[in-house]
């Protein structure tokens, strides 16, 4: 029985390819906007001055013009991190994050939190699950998503051991 050497050296490689379309699949190709003004965070400031603002300056009464759950995403972040610009990690995040979850938003159509369901929660961290759903339902109401009547979205939150965090969403990448 003959052997076709080529097939043998192109697997790996049909392989290879193949595992880089998925991770690239991964990535978010939605480009970073930038919060407004944010005042500069002190990293020794009482627990209470790092809790997000519940003044309604971030309240959203604004349409999402959003026709997909994927493009809803990026508006629903953007919201977020406007009612939480204080608690955004600045920067690439470091290589080890304290936790990593993956939460399920449903939005009905008038912009309130109806759902959330993790797909992934930070188990060894329940104070980050609980923080997290906090910061959710504290940030209603969400845009509205016009287009859709209601939505259900979903974000990877990446928490640092400070308490701040990034979404996948708008991260500005991992060292």
């Amino acid at each position: 029985m003959k052997h076709i050497p080529r097939l043998r050296y192109s697997l790996p490689g049909a392989l290879a390819a193949i595992g880089a379309a998925i991770l690239a699949s991964c990535s978010s190709s939605v480009p970073l906007k930038e919060p407004a003004a944010q005042a500069p965070v002190d990293s020794k400031a009482p627990a209470e001055a790092q809790a997000p603002s519940t003044s309604p300056s971030y309240a959203s009464s604004r349409a999402s013009s959003a026709a997909t759950a994927r493009a809803y995403r990026a508006d629903a972040a953007s919201h977020l991190y406007a009612a939480n610009s204080e608690r955004i990690y600045k920067g690439r995040l470091p290589p080890m994050l304290y936790a990593i979850g993956v939460l399920q938003v449903e939005v009905d159509g008038r912009g309130a939190v109806r759902k959330l369901d993790w797909m992934r929660a930070p188990k060894h961290a329940p104070e980050v699950i609980a923080e997290i759903e906090r910061t959710v339902r504290a940030a209603a109401p969400f845009p509205v998503p016009a287009r859709m009547g209601k939505v259900v979205y979903t974000d990877t939150w990446l928490w640092h051991k400070s308490g701040r965090f990034q979404l996948d969403t708008l991260t500005e990448g991992q060292d």
